[in-house]
């Protein structure tokens, strides 16, 4: 659960729409971890890919996640063992509450903000 926690802190989504929708849709953008790094998540073909700015993972780039709207459902990976996990995330305005599962019954959650 430790691990799943540490990837979903420095952990990245991405979410899979046409481009026409990318540069509107609720995911991209610049949004704070709950440990205070930064990840930035931002059209890349037909997904949305979030690179890691800020602290010890800066540069990497995890996960893929497919959706519309406000919900977005994938893979995410932990940038510290490299473990994928399902995950999900649901955003709302300038927070967006993340969801990474082992299994699909051990899960933890955390909220990201908009910077």
């Amino acid at each position: 659960m430790k691990t799943l926690l540490a990837f979903i802190t420095a952990g990245a989504l991405t979410a899979c729409v046409s481009s026409a929708f990318a540069a509107s849709a609720p995911i991209v953008g610049n949004w704070r971890t709950s440990s205070g790094e930064t990840a930035k998540i931002a059209p890349c073909g037909n997904a949305y890919c979030t690179t890691i700015m800020t602290g010890q993972h800066k540069g990497k780039r995890i996960g893929q996640m497919s959706g519309s709207g406000a919900s977005y459902t994938g893979r995410i990976t932990d940038p510290s063992n490299g473990k994928t996990y399902e995950g999900s995330a649901q955003v709302s305005g300038n927070s967006m509450k993340l969801t990474g599962c082992a299994l699909k019954i051990f899960c933890k959650s955390q909220t990201w903000t908009r910077k």
